[in-house]
């Protein structure tokens, strides 16, 4: 191996074989990985979302006990909603999927647009939270440099991605498992402590509660806890992630993404309700420079020794050490989410079909990069102000949220007259997108010049470009069909061929045969179109052909054994479709295949093995070109056809790309194209052939 190639997998691993019948059990989650993996981002929320409301309250600190019920409440309404998300849709996707297919595809978008922008924010605001929290025990002089180690984070956890899944949530566990530990510890200390003081607790909080009310009035009371309560919504973000995720996790996928869902809910109710309990129990005050649980962690075990020791100094160093730490592995969710969703909304057509493929360590490569270059940009922008980020942030999750919720109130109203249980399940659906609303709508309205509008422009930004690129794929699908209309196969217009039934008996080609060794995808206009134009560059050359494909494993079959055969099949019915077509031009054919994520990699491959077999090959691929050559279409198009001709040319062996030409000016006006040959003259064999 190249020096080059040495370094790249050392730092990004050696690549994984796809049709190991393992592979995918063996990079899948169970529900304790998960957990760490997509739990941390709901569970780091309890830094800042349990702050936010209980500093909304000023000195009604007694609306705090309310507070933490409605909050542990809401996590578990929400957390419910998407268990039956995850029953419903156990393919995976989330709000995303949900949208699309409850409300509709141009919903869908809406939402995907909103989930890849809190994604990417996501990445954002814990990378920066985690770099206040650090650099907050450290000298002054050095914030020169929180910036850079934000960077630095974003950089490492994008070279862990690329790595692989697996490999970068148990690179980020032991973070994970000292923040529970010491969260935990600190919960049962306050709460354990203030049980023999309920009486006294109760009378303080009803004294509170009248002097609330005396001075706001009812109503008042009543606004300011809402206020609090909306603007605190950051506690719940994340919850999403295990129903956008379940494509990752171990079979069976529905009951580990049930569990992963147990554990998050459960673990984030407890640590946020407990949170803002202490901070009333222990009468925590909002310090400048510090955050609410640094404050609570120095009232709760400050004075902590070991004889002389300061153990309690030192816990609270590690334990918001910790929380830091806990941030920076919430940016994880973003890493391993965004990128799905990314691939779902290529897969339909939204985004370029290339960020649904895989790289050779079968990760979403492309969506990761972008996801790190975009968390990048955000940083830059907003020069890691938290108190910018949060608001951002906040707005997207509470979009998907409420479409999600009111998608499958939409589904059980449709199945109540066949599903018996329909009664159980709406209202909390109902219940959930009616909390959902409220604080997106409260959320919206006291942000919006804060940053809300901005996170609002870039969502309906990125929604525009969506419908851009599904409205230039339509198009090119369109121009594809036309294709085939022009250049039936023999299965359709057998009197063409000369042949009855459309096909006759396949000859295979001997090795000493002129052969064209032809790179094709699926059956239709563009290979035929291809095999009929190399007939007519070389007349009386060619009495052989080669059907070879590449069978790309993408994000959208990579989810086991099974999908990897199904594939395979359809390769193999493709390829056999090819060789009837060839026979019906009295051609001599069979076909070979590869199946891989790396197009030109496996291509190459098969290339240089039938050059050997038929030393007078000659190797072909289509490439499809536009009338009209734009940067847009280059963007969403790949050169494969010209990577695959440099990487055989540099190993020896010839090639020659043929273009395909596509008008999508005349599909887009539906004209006829009179400039191609017609099909008789097309489909007249050539001499050799015959």
């Amino acid at each position: 191996m190249s020096i080059a190639l040495r370094v790249r997998r050392a730092v990004f691993g050696a690549p994984k074989d796809v049709k190991d019948p393992h592979a995918f059990h063996k990079l899948s989650l169970v529900a304790l990985l998960a957990w760490v993996g997509l739990g941390a981002d709901g569970l780091s929320s309890s830094a800042y979302g349990p702050d936010e409301a209980f500093r909304q309250l000023g000195e009604h600190t007694s609306l705090a006990v309310f507070l933490a019920l409605a909050m542990a409440f809401t996590v578990f309404v929400i957390s419910y909603g998407y268990s039956r998300i995850i029953e419903e849709f156990p393919s995976g996707g989330g709000g995303y999927l949900v949208a699309s297919k409850l409300l509709g595809p141009r919903v869908g978008v809406l939402s995907g647009a909103a989930l890849l922008v809190d994604y990417v924010l996501t990445i954002t605001i814990s990378i920066a939270s985690g770099a206040d929290a650090i650099f907050s025990f450290l000298p002054p002089s050095f914030l020169a440099w929180k910036l850079p180690f934000a960077f630095l984070g974003v950089g490492v956890l994008t070279v862990l991605n690329l790595r692989g899944v697996k490999e970068s949530v148990t690179a980020i566990a032991p973070v994970f498992a000292l923040f529970v530990c010491s969260h935990a510890l600190l919960l049962v200390v306050v709460l354990a402590g203030h049980v023999g003081s309920v009486p006294a607790v109760a009378a303080e909080v009803r004294h509170g509660l009248h002097g609330a009310t005396a001075a706001l009035g009812t109503w008042g009371a009543l606004a300011l806890f809402v206020r609090a309560y909306s603007l605190g919504g950051g506690t719940y973000t994340g919850i999403e992630a295990v129903s956008n995720g379940v494509a990752m996790m171990r079979e069976p996928r529905v009951e580990t993404a049930r569990r992963t869902m147990v554990l998050m809910a459960t673990s984030l109710a407890v640590t946020a309700g407990g949170i803002l309990l202490a901070y009333l129990l222990v009468h925590a005050r909002p310090e400048d420079g510090k955050t609410m649980n640094a404050v609570l962690f120095e009232s709760v075990a400050g004075g902590w020794h070991w004889g002389a020791f300061p153990v309690g100094k030192i816990f609270v160093v590690v334990s918001l050490l910790s929380e830091g730490g806990l941030l920076f592995v919430a940016a994880q969710a973003g890493f391993l989410d965004g990128p799905r969703v990314m691939a779902n909304m290529a897969t339909d057509s939204w985004l370029p079909h290339r960020f649904s493929a895989l790289s050779e360590r079968l990760t979403m490569r492309n969506g990761v990069a972008l996801m790190s270059s975009a968390a990048f940009l955000a940083l830059v922008y907003t020069r890691g102000d938290v108190s910018r980020l949060v608001v951002m942030y906040s707005i997207n999750v509470f979009v998907t949220f409420s479409l999600s919720n009111i998608g499958m109130s939409r589904l059980w109203v449709q199945k109540r007259k066949t599903d018996p249980t329909w009664y159980r399940h709406l209202p909390a659906h109902l219940l959930a997108s009616a909390l959902c609303l409220v604080i997106l709508a409260i959320t919206v309205f006291e942000k919006f010049t804060e940053g809300g509008w901005l996170t609002l422009l870039i969502t309906l930004a990125v929604t525009a470009l969506a419908f851009l690129v599904k409205r230039h794929y339509a198009l090119v699908v369109r121009a594809i069909r036309r294709l085939d209309r022009e250049l039936p196969g023999p299965e359709e217009r057998p009197e063409m061929y000369g042949s009855p039934d459309g096909g006759g008996v396949i000859a295979r080609p001997e090795p000493k045969d002129p052969v064209a060794v032809l790179f094709v995808g699926g059956y239709g206009g563009l290979g035929r179109h291809a095999l009929l134009t190399l007939l007519r560059m070389f007349p009386g050359h060619f009495g052989a052909v080669v059907f070879v494909t590449v069978a790309v494993v993408d994000s959208d079959s990579f989810k086991g054994a099974s999908e990897i055969e199904a594939l395979e099949a359809r390769t193999r019915k493709n390829l056999e479709a090819y060789e009837r077509f060839a026979a019906a031009l009295g051609l001599r054919a069979t076909s070979e295949y590869r199946v891989g994520t790396e197009v030109a990699v496996e291509a190459e491959a098969l290339g240089r093995s039938l050059v050997e077999k038929f030393p007078k090959a000659l190797v072909v691929a289509g490439q499809i070109i536009f009338e009209e050559d734009t940067a847009w279409n280059r963007l969403l198009h790949n050169d494969t056809a010209f990577v695959i001709q440099r990487r055989l040319q540099h190993a020896g062996v010839p090639m020659v790309v043929l273009p395909v030409l596509l008008d999508l000016a005349a599909t887009r006006r539906d004209a006829p194209v009179g400039t191609r040959p017609s099909l008789e003259r097309l489909a007249d064999p050539p001499a050799s052939a015959a």
